[in-house]
């Protein structure tokens, strides 16, 4: 708290010997300034309710979360205990405007916490995380609230409810059985305990992967160990140690998945393998481990789903997704991991026999292909078999180019709106850029948030999320962030993007457009509130556009030069798209059968925490799918979309889920014309702006015409057989 105003006088007592001198003027200091307004306990006057980040501080989201969670409680209680009937007004839609308090406190906190974090958030992420869960419990179990609304879901067939709203009703019910509501007292109050315990142990684990990340870097003391680098790789190196106060050094930052970019580039097999080896064993052991922490979480998970009702944690997530059971995820994690073991043993030797090869010109001994030769060889591979590496691409890829000249480019080319920068706009880093978005009538869209760069602050990974919802009931329309993790280069070089990193910006961008272009009425069924293995496919689907002939063409240009990537090298990149795609397959389907196995144990199976490791090579080993050069994408101790309670607990299938969806809707595009207007109108009208006003599934077949069908992803993946002549 600010102490009060005080005004101090200042006075000489005159001497009477001496009256000569002048009384001196009595001096008042000025009044202190009035105290501080937290900006976050009002709604932000900048364009679109955009937060006013050069006035949040990290003192305000204390007081603006438990203001925000007595203001909800209160909202709640007047709606539980209302002496008025229950009306789908009156109840379900007054949900929907409660909260609005706690709800900017909660988006703002969480994308910053994610995006530019210090040890204050982070401690308040922990302090708050059991008492916003105990605050979402109470509200979904309280019997008086569920009592009205698990009686107009009785009558739902006699309110004539439009059936955005009819989804809505159907939505508040499902949320409140899953949450407990139909428990005893005493399972509440059991079921709270665990939500409380799993809130905690869930931050932990994300602090200690956030810390384990920025922590791991690798130490080179020579820059003869890090050719096959790039110039802008090695000054980002060099700059990584001196913030570390390790001058006259290198450090090879870490990114969140096993492999890392540098395995493909680095000439030196050692450091390849000390960097593989930080990567993959970071965060199991020492002072951050997580394996006690994902031995708790698991057997915590599983008696919540037995308290209510369910086998496995796995058989309660997946009663409310697309896929419904974990025999429908199990089946295709099979049926395509099998084909991608076959494909990825075929690449594994070719590779080795690259290895052979060298070592026999070379009069050296030949070695076993390793997890961290892989990236290295394939790159080779790639060069020799279409003649091109990535050193050759990625002049082509400068960030800006990418960004206005593809990404943009074919979001108008498909929907016709436009993106004009709003520099005015305060930002919480000076990398971050804001766009404005408007539709081809000049109408606003949204507003757009691009933080496109890696730094200790920052989470790993990409990921979009939002500021602000749209919702028709609030007058709200979308502000929304996307966020990459691109190496940052030495001052005045150009950021040169490879491939990956490429379609990852047109990936996340899709999510942007699935929230951007949300048409609802209601904000719990807005934009991307959808299931986990259904709000991949925009993002999947939008990655398609990166390597469109029309497209690519526009903003694959020389950052020097500004010529057009030839015709040559455009064809070559677009024939070498599924490359090691048994690679790409297996180690995604690895991770995801990961998460499956741990969240299919009942209670009382789990493992501890020194069988953790054990545990998780045993079911890839029963799977069918173990394979020493191709490790996981994610080991357990650092899974943080499993293990940190973001939606995607026995939900990573969803990425290949989803991708079905998504290559469907690609042969659509392309039976349909490709990149015109009119597609894009029709997908945005039955897709992108539907959020969950229908079930996902509903969603689909209205714009496909039928159900999902596998061939289209088999055949985009380079796994299915090919056709005979």
């Amino acid at each position: 708290m600010n102490p009060r105003s005080t005004v101090f006088l200042l006075s000489l007592v005159a001497c009477a010997h001496k009256p000569e001198v002048a009384p001196v003027p009595v001096i008042a200091e000025p009044p202190a300034p009035p105290p501080r307004a937290n900006p976050l306990m009002t709604a932000s006057t900048l364009p679109l309710a955009y937060p006013p980040f050069d006035q949040i501080q990290d003192a305000d989201f204390r007081p603006g979360f438990l203001a925000g969670m007595a203001e909800q409680v209160k909202e709640v209680d007047a709606i539980a205990h209302s002496t008025a009937p229950a009306t789908f007004d009156n109840t379900i839609v007054a949900l929907e405007r409660s909260g609005s308090l706690l709800i900017r406190v909660e988006r703002a906190f969480g994308n910053l916490n994610s995006s530019n974090t210090d040890d204050t958030l982070q401690a308040l992420e922990e302090e708050m995380a059991p008492l916003l869960a105990a605050h979402d419990d109470a509200i979904k179990m309280d019997a008086a609230l569920f009592a009205r609304i698990d009686g107009l879901y009785a009558q739902r067939a006699t309110l004539g409810l439009d059936p955005e709203s009819a989804q809505l009703l159907e939505r508040y019910h499902a949320a409140g059985v899953r949450a407990g509501a139909k428990l005893s007292d005493a399972d509440k109050a059991t079921l709270k305990q665990l939500n409380g315990e799993l809130s905690t142990l869930q931050t932990q684990f994300e602090q200690n992967t956030r810390k384990a990340m920025k922590d791991g870097g690798v130490v080179v003391d020579s820059v003869a160990e890090l050719e096959g680098l790039s110039a802008g790789e090695i000054s980002a190196a060099a700059e990584a140690a001196t913030t570390r106060g390790l001058t006259g050094k290198w450090v090879i930052t870490l990114q969140n998945t096993t492999i890392q970019p540098t395995l493909g580039e680095l000439k030196n097999r050692a450091l390849r393998e000390r960097i593989f080896r930080a990567s993959s064993t970071r965060a199991n052991g020492g002072e951050g481990d997580n394996t006690a922490l994902i031995a708790k979480i698991i057997d915590l998970r599983a008696k919540k789903a037995a308290l209510l009702g369910y086998p496995t944690f796995a058989a309660y997530a997946l009663a409310d997704e697309t896929a419904q059971d974990p025999e429908n995820v199990d089946k295709i994690l099979l049926d395509l991991g099998k084909a991608a073991l076959k494909k990825a043993k075929l690449e594994a030797a070719d590779l080795q026999a690259i290895i052979n090869k060298q070592a026999k010109a070379n009069k050296t001994a030949p070695f076993d292909l390793q997890p961290w030769d892989w990236a290295f060889y394939a790159e080779q591979d790639r060069k020799a078999r279409f003649d091109f590496d990535e050193a050759q691409v990625k002049p082509y890829f400068e960030m800006n180019h990418v960004i206005n000249d593809g990404v943009f480019y074919a979001a108008t080319q498909l929907y016709g709106i436009t993106f004009t920068e709003r520099k005015d706009l305060p930002t919480y880093h000076p990398s971050v850029k804001v766009y404005e978005v408007h539709n081809a009538d000049g109408s606003m869209v949204g507003i757009m948030m691009l933080d496109y760069f890696q730094r200790e602050s920052k989470q790993g990974g990409a990921w979009m999320s939002n500021y602000v919802d749209q919702a028709d009931l609030l007058g709200q329309r979308p502000v929304i962030v996307n966020n990459l993790n691109i190496p940052p280069v030495a001052d005045g070089q150009p950021v040169l993007m490879t491939f990956d990193e490429v379609t990852t910006a047109f990936h996340e961008f899709g999510h942007a457009l699935h929230g951007l272009f949300a048409n609802t009425k209601y904000p719990l069924l807005s934009g991307t509130s959808t299931p986990p293995d259904f709000v991949e496919y925009p993002s999947q689907f939008n990655e398609m556009w990166a390597s469109d002939p029309a497209v690519l063409g526009n903003y694959a240009k020389h950052y020097q030069t500004g010529e057009a990537m030839p015709k040559a090298l455009f064809d070559k990149v677009i024939a070498a798209q599924n490359y090691g795609g048994g690679y790409a397959a297996l180690e995604y389907i690895e991770a995801a059968k990961i998460d499956m196995a741990f969240h299919e144990l009942a209670v009382g199976k789990t493992p501890d925490a020194a069988g953790v490791m054990a545990f998780e090579a045993a079911a890839l080993k029963a799977a069918g799918l173990e394979f020493a050069p191709v490790p996981p994408r994610y080991h357990s101790p650092y899974f943080s979309h499993v293990f940190t309670g973001g939606g995607y607990e026995a939900g990573y299938y969803a990425y290949i889920w989803s991708e079905v969806l998504a290559r469907d809707t690609g042969a659509w595009f392309n039976q349909n014309g490709g990149l015109t207007r009119a597609n894009g109108d029709v997908f945005r009208a039955k897709v992108l702006s539907r959020g969950r006003t229908e079930e996902p599934s509903v969603l689909f077949q209205g714009f496909y015409g039928k159900a999902p069908d596998v061939g289209p992803l088999l055949e985009y993946r380079g796994l299915s057989t090919p056709k005979k002549k």
